[in-house]
């Protein structure tokens, strides 16, 4: 008697095959290959280095470790180290744009990969929208030196109560009774500028970005050399005021500037060479910015003593201004505000890209997954999140949804680290260009971390979290199950791999 075949897979439960994305990354799915190493690197470095180095490190050692505030970056870029390596190994086994979107299609299944490209979508959008809100205030700040100002009703969003120091930013004493912004402008521009490169293509997106990596890197190692001759021993003394837990505490806090690394693998399929490429430019990223911010902070926390950087808005102009250099502090101000544009425009490409591939699967509308000829870019995708995000920034106050973006990527480094152990035990003789170390220990620490981390967000994050997926689920059951069905038989794909 011969064998039954085996029962077929629920459809929510069906995996893209391995060779599927295979086969789309060697001719690129109509994206444009015009990436090198370097412009990789700068890809993740544009979409981490961003205003956090140039504040958080201040309010972080002044709130939780001290001095010893430098092994908490330790930490934390060890944490983030480990989410680098998964990404490493799964890039270039699947060089497909979608990131951490492809992998869990490809090892978890259907419904657990529209989850992770649901969230990512929402993460990059609030990710921008937050960060463009927050240009807004640092332009008024820059232009109002230069006696320009920016309405305050232009400078805050829709139906919110304008804060006192926009008015005084602006130059405006604050009227009796309340008012309530008609929308923050500069946030709009913030968006709508990156969008316009990314129409123009990738090519000159990543030149773009790349000069603003090199003006930010500058700009921070020019802060090192000016003030290091500053920097007192005494400053370090006590070493760790707030003991072990501060240290870890932390590092809690900290995790959150190294993320961006990840955008490197959405850009898979515009690679020159992703196999030697892509793992190199996420390690090599990541351990730039872990140097740099051990490398300012260090310096930083040497110039100033701790109980000045808790009240410090620009603490890194500050101790420029202290060192003897006032025209730095300038500068750096000034690069920062520009610089803050390659975090939106490189998060955008990754939310573009997931929303492409996605389309591509099916699981979203195919329009969305069509890309111009002439700039190879996504269009339609494009256009779209970049008038969601532009609006969002321009009407929404986002404070409120921060958080979201933590826990989106903290879901979504998890599954990546989970990708790896069932591949491994999966397909263990599949070539690896790069190859995870430890595993499964190493991923299985990865995924403990990222509970951790997310198990200290507030209560409401978590409602608010739980309402996204179960609209995402709703979405799924409801839509994408039926269009992504229609795909697969279209393209004669089996259901499982």
């Amino acid at each position: 008697m011969s064998t039954p075949p085996p029962a077929p897979l629920p459809t929510w439960l069906r995996r893209k095959p391995l060779t599927t994305t295979r086969d789309v990354a060697g001719h690129g799915g109509g994206l444009q290959r015009v990436l090198g190493f370097w412009s990789l690197v700068a890809i993740g470095i544009g979409c981490t280095i961003g205003a956090g180095i140039f504040v958080m490190p201040g309010i972080v050692a002044a709130t939780h470790a001290g001095p010893a505030i430098l092994l908490s970056f330790v930490l934390a870029a060890v944490a983030c180290g480990i989410a680098a390596m998964c990404y490493a190994e799964l890039a270039v086994l699947m060089p497909s744009a979608g990131s951490a979107y492809t992998y869990t299609y490809v090892t978890l299944g259907e419904l657990a990969a529209w989850l992770i490209g649901w969230n990512l979508l929402l993460e990059y959008g609030l990710s921008n929208s937050a960060v463009a809100a927050g240009w807004g205030g640092y332009v008024q700040t820059l232009l109002a030196q230069v006696h320009v100002h920016i309405p305050p009703a232009l400078m805050v969003a829709t139906g919110h109560p304008i804060p006192n120091a926009v008015y005084q930013a602006a130059g405006v004493v604050p009227p009796a009774v309340a008012e309530v912004g008609w929308l923050n402008l500069p946030a709009a521009i913030a968006v709508g500028l990156p969008t316009v490169l990314l129409l123009l293509g990738i090519r000159e997106s990543a030149r773009f970005n790349n000069a603003m990596v090199v003006a930010k890197v500058a700009v921070l190692l020019v802060f090192v050399a000016l003030c290091l001759p500053a920097v007192q021993q005494a400053h370090f003394t006590p070493f760790a005021p707030f003991g072990a837990q501060g240290v870890i505490s932390g590092a809690a806090v900290l995790f959150f500037l190294f993320i961006g690394f990840d955008a490197v693998s959405t850009v898979a399929e515009e690679c020159e060479d992703p196999q030697r490429d892509l793992p190199r430019a996420i390690v090599v990223g990541l351990a730039l910015v872990a140097a740099l911010y051990v490398s300012v902070t260090a310096v930083l926390l040497g110039t100033l003593p701790l109980a000045a950087l808790k009240e410090l808005q620009e603490p890194l102009a500050k101790a420029l201004e202290v060192a003897g250099h006032p025209l730095a502090a300038g500068v750096l101000s000034v690069v920062a505000v520009v610089g803050i544009l390659s975090i939106i425009l490189v998060a955008a490409i990754g939310q573009t890209r997931i929303l492409f591939v996605m389309a591509r699967d099916g699981l979203m509308p195919a329009f969305m997954g069509r890309v111009n000829p002439r700039s190879g870019s996504p269009a339609a995708s494009v256009v779209l999140l970049g008038v969601v995000t532009a609006a969002l920034a321009a009407t929404v106050p986002l404070d409120a949804l921060a958080d979201l973006v933590s826990i989106g990527t903290l879901a979504a480094f998890s599954a990546v680290s989970a990708a790896v152990i069932v591949l491994r035990k999966r397909a263990p003789e599949l070539p690896r260009g790069f190859r995870a170390p430890l595993v499964p220990a190493l991923p299985l620490a990865g995924i403990g971390i990222n509970l951790w981390l997310m198990s200290s967000l507030p209560g409401p994050v978590w409602i608010r979290f739980a309402v996204w997926m179960a609209l995402g689920l709703a979405l799924y059951f409801l839509w994408g199950q039926r269009s992504a069905s229609a795909k697969q038989a279209s393209l004669e794909l089996p259901s499982a791999g």
